[in-house]
């Protein structure tokens, strides 16, 4: 073949290929992502876009949903609302997604809110903390499965401080400088003071803090009897970190965030709790033996511990694209979230229900662990309590 037939031909392969391209998309249930996939930030919120993803090519491989394939086009925002911004507009404009998702720090929500507006495109945070539109009455284009939120989380944290002091309780909050994190602490200040509890000092630290020493020094001459701390895991770690260096040991509250039951096993300290809603692999569930088996053929790296919120939202999304007629539209993926009840097999203390109304769930279950240094093992220090989800 002559080079002039040669590059012929290949000008013909490329257009084919970029023929194909929309008529596979179409043929798919398309959702765009833009999450923290790299940055300071990457470690919470990767493995739960790369478990979601494996979920969903595991179900793609048992014949997809409907018998259509879903297929994922993933933007990396670094945690970063610009970023975010030209994702959500990218997805919508260019790949016409019927459906977003954020999985990324709470900065970030505001620019993809909006562009999930103003295209009519539902916006599904499945990561990051769940923002208040989704709570009763809910925003109709709004929904999260993520595990924690901002005000039941304090109420439960509190509630167990509070079953578990013999004595008045003198109380220091410690968080992550972004909006969602100062609502959830103001929230915890609020609660705090209905149950008797005394605040006597609240830190913030930047996102992330080079040192967490100066904010750990205000929290110790506080000197409170707990701390309860809701924040990104590294705020959260690090501040402990610093403050049992001060020579502070009494008990710290902190959620349980992906690598909470690896980093329970690394610090070893009876007096660090986590609250979460997750279960941890020790419950040694059928799905947990699933969810090596996915990561493995994915051939992900992370913990399998790491990997329970991003499965969970693979769930939630293929419970709701069922009940999708073909051909999908944001329009449609929109009313089948808004009524939908899914099963989550044991990750959680009961199933992740939505409602017209209710884009976070009807109810949520928590429980509490720490470390025994006499057993040498992570024990339950509560089993799971139910929380209603109201405003």
């Amino acid at each position: 073949m002559s080079k002039q037939l040669t590059r012929i031909a290949a000008c013909v392969a490329a257009a084919a290929a970029l023929q194909a391209a929309p008529a596979l998309a179409q043929d798919a249930y398309l959702i765009g992502v833009s999450g923290a996939m790299t940055g300071p930030v990457a470690g919470g919120y990767a493995p739960i876009v790369e478990s979601m993803k494996a979920y969903l090519d595991h179900v793609n491989a048992q014949g997809g949903v409907n018998g259509k394939r879903v297929e994922i086009v993933i933007q990396d925002d670094q945690a970063q609302p610009s970023r975010a911004a030209t994702n959500a507009k990218k997805l919508v404009a260019q790949d016409r997604v019927v459906l977003l998702v954020n999985t990324s720090l709470s900065s970030t929500y505001a620019p993809m809110v909006a562009e999930s507006k103003r295209a009519g495109v539902p916006l599904f945070f499945a990561g990051g903390v769940c923002p208040p539109e989704t709570y009763p009455p809910a925003d109709p284009l709004q929904f999260c499965s993520t595990a924690y939120s901002a005000n039941l989380d304090s109420e439960a944290a509190l509630g167990f401080i509070k079953s578990s002091s013999s004595s008045p309780v003198r109380i220091a909050f410690a968080g992550m400088a972004i909006p969602l994190v100062r609502t959830g602490i103001e929230h915890a200040e609020k609660v705090a003071a209905s149950l008797g509890m005394k605040t006597v000092g609240t830190q913030y630290s930047p996102p992330p803090a080079p040192d967490y020493t100066p904010f750990a020094t205000k929290i110790k001459d506080a000197d409170p009897n707990w701390v309860f701390s809701w924040s990104p895991w590294v705020s959260q770690v690090r501040t402990f970190e610093a403050l049992r260096r001060l020579g502070w040991d009494g008990p710290y509250v902190t959620w349980a965030h992906l690598n909470a039951e690896e980093e329970l096993a690394r610090i070893k300290d009876g007096r660090f709790y986590v609250i979460g809603t997750n279960a941890f692999l020790e419950d040694n569930l059928p799905v947990h033996a699933e969810m090596r088996a996915v990561a493995h053929r994915a051939g992900l790296k992370y913990p399998t511990s790491y990997l329970t919120e991003g499965y969970v939202a693979g769930m939630v999304l293929e419970a709701a694209l069922k009940k999708v007629s073909w051909p999908p539209t944001p329009q449609k993926v929109a009313a089948a979230m808004s009524n939908l009840k899914v099963d989550l097999r044991g990750l959680r203390g009961g199933p992740l229900e939505w409602t017209k109304d209710n884009h976070f769930r009807t109810a949520q279950y928590y429980r509490v662990w720490r470390w025994d240094p006499a057993q040498n093992r992570i024990v339950r220090v509560q089993d799971w309590k139910a929380i209603q989800a109201k405003r």
